[in-house]
């Protein structure tokens, strides 16, 4: 009776500890300390395509593997919690952002290549681009007013903005912005080839003009690529020909450098983009500098956005269907088995709460297959209870002792239960170790599931039975069988 005694304190313990747990972490995005997936709380989900170029005509694992790497850090500078980023296929990528709801802006970061180059102005282009930038500047004029009073864009020093005209069409807007493309890539020719590149940055971050009126991103090189900025610099200073700043073959600003780093050149090894960044701009220029330049171009095939009411209905469904199988299921397991059923009940339902603490330690993100697995592991932990007392009810028929009947009950169930866990945890090794995305979810939730039911059903059941049992008034064997079906077994 000591030994029952002590399983009984430490499930109270381990109940207490997991009720703490879950209510501790409780908060808006994490309820009851769950990590929640795309499908439950919304947000985006984009699926990208690597594509070869250059000598690289297919693609290979460790390809694949470098550009989701870039990836990674891009994810991590967004700054959006609990994303997952995976492989599918051969040359495929599948991002889910929960709580993201600008797909455009994540997959503009994200997709683009982020290859940025300075570059010198060529000698004997300086009328050419002077007409190109007069168009640059008459280009993004027209196009701030277009946007409205609240738009900004990175190619333009003008304060004053005016009102989108009710008039404007959706395609003038377009025609203009593919005519600035046209224009900076246009620039873009006016330069010699890179003479610093992305790669030798060390760091890259943001920070607002005094003016007020914009935001510069600013960039710490490394040794070597603090040295080439200063030559490239020296090369050009006094000399009237612009430093051009290209990111991803679009000129994005163009700096003059006066005659007094003639000497020397900008040391220091740092500099700064101005242009008159919005935040958000900036913010993702710097995200796109420090994540690195994608080793290979990326192809976005599909964007999709789940909204946060769909995520919560979704919820609120999952919630329905589960209180109502565990509904009927109580039913049952109080009807068939009477006392036993009880504990069946309340194990069952320690059984969730220590499977909910799991998911929060892990921790597990939750979609809807996880909380499919997380249901059918209920049935299967609900499975095993309904093997031992069979067991116990055949027992019982026979002429044993309740007690004796509850000892071997146990025992006999013992190896087919767990030859039916074990089955289904090797089914679910498969499913995690060939599946994807949220066939893995499935089979995490059920794998859980299936080594927690071990527990509940040898051990929690076991012991409530016992510490029952240690009550005189409730050893009646017309508890757990009716005298009917006592009477039927031994005829």
């Amino acid at each position: 009776m000591a030994r029952q005694q002590g399983w009984f304190a430490l499930i109270l313990a381990l109940a207490i500890a997991a009720g703490a747990l879950l209510f501790s972490w409780n908060t808006p995005e994490t309820p009851l300390g769950q990590r929640l997936g795309l499908d439950l709380r919304g947000g985006s989900q984009l699926t990208l395509q690597v594509l070869p170029a250059g000598v690289i005509k297919k693609i290979q694992k460790e390809q694949l593997d470098a550009v989701k790497e870039v990836l990674d850090r891009r994810i991590n500078g967004l700054g959006v919690a609990e994303s997952t980023l995976q492989t599918v296929g051969e040359d495929q990528l599948v991002l889910q952002l929960p709580g993201e709801q600008d797909s455009t802006r994540a997959a503009k970061v994200l997709g683009t290549t982020a290859l940025l180059e300075f570059r010198a102005q060529k000698p004997g282009t300086e009328q050419r681009m002077q007409e190109l930038l007069v168009l640059k500047r008459q280009a993004t004029a027209l196009l701030i007013r277009l946007n409205g009073p609240n738009k900004q864009t990175s190619d333009t020093q003008l304060d004053v903005l005016t009102p989108t005209p009710p008039d404007t069409k959706q395609s003038d807007r377009d025609q203009l912005e593919a005519d600035l493309q046209r224009i900076n890539i246009d620039i873009v020719t006016q330069f010699e080839p890179a003479g610093l590149s992305g790669k030798d940055l060390v760091t890259a971050g943001r920070q607002q003009q005094q003016t007020g009126s914009g935001w510069d991103v600013t960039l710490g090189f490394t040794k070597e690529g603090g040295d080439k900025f200063a030559s490239l610099t020296q090369s050009i200073a006094g000399t009237g020909r612009l430093l051009g700043i290209v990111l991803d073959g679009r000129s994005i600003s163009e700096a003059s450098v006066g005659a007094e780093f003639k000497a020397a050149g900008i040391t220091g090894g740092s500099a700064s983009i101005t242009g008159n960044f919005s935040a958000e701009q900036a913010r993702d220029l710097e995200v796109q500098l420090r994540g690195g330049s994608l080793p290979l171009p990326v192809k976005i095939l599909e964007v999709r956005t789940v909204g946060p009411s769909l995520g919560a209905e979704n919820i609120r469904t999952s919630l329905v269907a589960a209180l109502a199988g565990l509904l009927l299921v109580t039913v049952f397991m109080l009807v068939v088995y009477r006392l036993a059923g009880l504990v069946a009940v309340v194990a069952l339902s320690l059984y969730g709460l220590f499977n909910l603490a799991v998911y929060a330690l892990i921790p597990v993100t939750l979609s809807l297959p996880g909380i499919a697995g997380f249901i059918l592991s209920l049935g299967m932990a609900v499975d095993a209870n309904v093997l031992i007392f069979e067991r116990i009810k055949e027992e019982l028929r026979s002429g044993n002792t309740l007690i004796r009947s509850i000892d071997t009950g146990f025992a006999l169930a013992f190896s087919s239960i767990v030859d039916g866990q074990v089955t289904t945890l090797i089914s679910c090794i498969a499913l995690f170790t060939l599946g994807t995305g949220l066939v893995k979810g499935f089979a995490v939730t059920l794998g859980i599931g299936v080594l927690l039911s071990l527990f509940s059903s040898l051990t929690c059941t076991r012991t409530l039975l016992r510490v029952l049992m240690s009550y005189p008034g409730l050893r009646r064997i017309n508890y757990f069988i009716p005298l009917v079906q006592r009477l039927e077994g031994v005829a």
